[in-house]
């Protein structure tokens, strides 16, 4: 499968980490359907979602703020209104797609009970909790994070932008990593403690700790940051990019221990440090594979970059594509493993990838040819 990927503006160390981010989170869908993998690893794959919200903190944010980091605050506003752009035309049209397959074709889902229409087009699915039983697209909740930081992340940065000064950018940083965690304790503390040992409680934490934006910004905000560091010190930025090899390090250790942390269900510590914790970890690999110094920054995994153009639309149709797999030929697929492993990501690969020429890339095209990057002293803006 050949894929037009521009090379040249593309870093391979965050190609493999999109690549390995969404395999991590099929992996661990794919176990629903049967099919047990070997070792432990797998069963932490929704810390593929985390490893994304990183990713995308740090893009997004490098996005926003290079035109302040280039010396040209001027250009704010109508790049502003580009990004907003930008972003409707990479999401909407792919999330509207799937989205109607599930709406015109019920039995395609996952599960027969789905949230109402509305909560999906608001990006609210997220915001309201439902039953156990509402499955069907439920993984759209960590869409609707990123929408929320889309429209949060550019009036914060204006705020900041009109009188810049590192010590306002470290409280606002440091507020809202604190104020996640105190939400967290509240949280626990008022509807999670009372249900301990119940049924209920592993409900009660995915729709007030584990889905909303509120408690879920610990990811975005640690990719900012790396962003601003990026941006507004640069010798900082070299520093943390000659030590490439001991970021990867520290992500490792802080991964493991994060793990060990989040074992299970979650209790109050993983709750409350937790999250930080993991996300912390994952930022320091992200840096790390962005340095030359290493291996992921220096040289292109095979298929990484195929994987990471196809990420979106894999995450957004996985989950149906190995329903539908289940539902016709699981019988079949059972009487072996690797014919089940096979068949189920091929499927999701062809799906994705029908998925990405019908609509992603179209829409991306279009993006193009509709706006005009903003100048920025020579420089354009990354879309």
């Amino acid at each position: 499968m050949v894929l037009p990927v521009p090379y040249a503006s593309r870093l391979p160390g965050l190609d493999l980490l999109r690549a390995l981010a969404i395999v991590w989170i099929m992996l661990y869908h794919l176990e629903s359907y049967g099919v047990r993998l070997p070792g432990p690893i797998v069963a932490y794959g929704w810390m593929g979602v985390d490893l994304f919200f990183v990713l995308s903190g740090y893009l997004i944010g490098w996005q926003l703020l290079r035109p302040w980091a280039a010396g040209a605050p001027s250009a704010w506003w109508p790049w502003w209104r580009q990004f907003m752009l930008r972003r409707s035309l990479r999401i909407l049209p792919a999330y509207l797609a799937v989205l109607a397959l599930y709406v015109l074709l019920p039995a395609s889902g996952e599960a027969a009970v789905m949230r109402p229409l509305w909560q999906f087009l608001t990006f609210s699915v997220n915001l309201f909790p439902a039953s156990m039983d509402a499955r069907a697209f439920s993984h759209a909740w960590s869409l609707c994070v990123e929408e929320h930081f889309y429209l949060l992340l550019p009036p914060v940065a204006w705020w900041l932008a009109r009188r810049p000064a590192a010590g306002k950018t470290v409280a606002v940083a440091l507020g809202i990593l604190l104020a996640g965690m105190l939400l967290r304790a509240w949280l626990w503390r008022q509807e999670l403690a009372p249900l301990a040992g119940q049924g209920a409680y592993v409900e009660r934490f995915i729709a007030l700790v584990y889905m909303p934006s509120p408690t879920r910004l610990d990811g975005l905000l640690m990719g900012v940051m790396l962003a601003v560091t990026r941006g507004f010190r640069p010798a900082w930025w070299t520093w943390l990019m000659v030590r490439g090899p001991m970021l990867l390090g520290l992500g490792a250790v802080g991964l493991a221990a994060a793990m060990w942390l989040l074992r299970g269900v979650p209790g109050y510590a993983a709750i409350v440090f937790g999250y930080p914790l993991l996300s912390c970890s994952l930022a320091c690999l992200v840096a790390g594979c962005i340095s030359e110094r290493t291996w992921p920054g220096r040289w292109r995994l095979p298929g990484a970059a195929t994987l990471a153009t196809l990420a979106f639309s894999l995450y957004l149709t996985h989950k149906q594509v190995y329903h539908a797999l289940d539902a016709y030929l699981g019988d079949w697929l059972g009487t072996s493993a690797v014919l089940a492993f096979c068949a189920y990501n091929g499927a999701a690969l062809l799906a994705a990838a029908a998925l990405y020429w019908l609509v992603e890339r179209p829409a991306l095209r279009l993006r193009t040819r509709w706006l005009v990057p903003v100048p920025v002293h020579g420089l354009q803006q990354l879309a």
